[in-house]
């Protein structure tokens, strides 16, 4: 029996076709380019899955050239991708039309908003909390962001949040978090000078009109201002987050096809895959990661299990990478749009 089972596994090994596993070879005249285009999808491991991802975006991007509206890309993201320098490569996605919703955290809106007073600062994953924590000086990994952004944040948002009130009671209509976003998008415009504007997600968001929706919009900065603002004020301002999903969803419902590029896990990747549900799945899908799947989280649920739930189509094109989105967003980025 042991015989057989060896002579069935070489027999099948030798009938395998497909590609080699092979890696760059270094002593040839070769650029990163080159490798990033031709041998990633043959080194293996998350290597290989980030040659797959390229392919699936150029697939994605070689469509809406002919026609933008044939494919509707969502893109999910969480609120650290926007603390790194990610920030810039999301913003030159949103200034150049290459995405056509943002589904993020509170943290991703405000940061964005926050780096357009003062940057984020290179910090080290060791320093002392207590002593950050006496200094004024918060931490996000080996990223730190100094108490003064927020009380800058702050003076803005007071004045916001009277201007959202007063358009309340003026026009009898509670804003969506959709134009939430886009109202800081236009006061990022108007405050701000061009250089600094320029690399906002926000502000080319509002440029192009291109929705961005935050359900859980109390859940950062926006919302501890929010409770300071409703208690000292006595508010009645509120925020419609239903107005949201049904605006949300039907983005997917009326799309011909859609691609869903998913960074980190929580609740911006289940609104957009759950949004597709309502249209029996996405078409293509690139989910960036480090969550793992044998917790039972969203965070971690493989494409595999959207399809379980008809968030993704069984025969859709998708590819999971586990790794650091810092690591490789910008390379899968620069692939699909930089390098032709």
């Amino acid at each position: 029996m042991e015989k057989r089972t060896k002579d069935i596994v070489l027999k099948e090994s030798r009938d395998i076709q497909g590609l080699s596993v092979e890696g760059p070879w270094l002593d040839r005249d070769i650029d990163l380019s080159d490798i990033l285009m031709n041998y990633y999808k043959r080194i293996g491991f998350q290597g290989t899955q980030l040659g797959k991802a390229i392919e699936i975006w150029k697939k994605v991007e070689m469509a809406r050239e002919k026609d933008r509206n044939e494919i509707t890309v969502f893109m999910a993201y969480t609120s650290n991708i926007v603390s790194s320098g990610l920030r810039e490569i999301i913003a030159y996605l949103v200034k150049h039309k290459k995405v056509d919703v943002l589904v993020t955290t509170a943290g991703g809106v405000e940061e964005d908003f926050i780096k357009c007073i003062k940057p984020f600062i290179i910090g080290d994953w060791h320093l002392n909390g207590a002593k950050l924590r006496e200094e004024g000086i918060n931490r996000i990994g080996n990223i730190l962001v100094p108490n003064d952004r927020y009380i800058e944040f702050e003076k803005y948002m007071k004045n916001f949040f009277e201007y959202l009130e007063e358009l309340q009671e003026k026009e009898k209509k509670i804003v969506s978090t959709r134009e939430f976003c886009y109202k800081l998008g236009e006061l990022i415009d108007k405050k701000f000078s061009k250089d600094v504007k320029e690399r906002s997600i926000l502000y080319w968001a509002y440029k192009n009109n291109i929705p961005v929706f935050c359900p859980a919009i109390t859940d950062g900065s926006i919302g501890d201002m929010l409770y300071f603002y409703k208690v000292e004020k006595k508010s009645k301002l509120k925020i419609d987050i239903a107005e949201d999903v049904v605006e949300l969803n039907n983005i997917a419902v009326y799309s011909k096809k859609t691609c869903c590029i998913v960074l980190g896990g929580s609740l911006p990747k289940h609104s957009v895959i759950n949004a597709n549900l309502f249209r029996e799945g996405t078409d293509y899908a690139i989910y960036i990661t480090t969550g793992v799947p044998w917790d039972g989280s969203l965070s971690g649920a493989p494409p595999e299990e959207g399809i379980s739930w008809g968030k993704i189509q069984k025969g859709a094109e998708y590819v999971e990478i586990w790794a650091d989105a810092t690591l490789v967003f910008p390379l899968l980025v620069y692939c699909v749009f930089k390098k032709k």
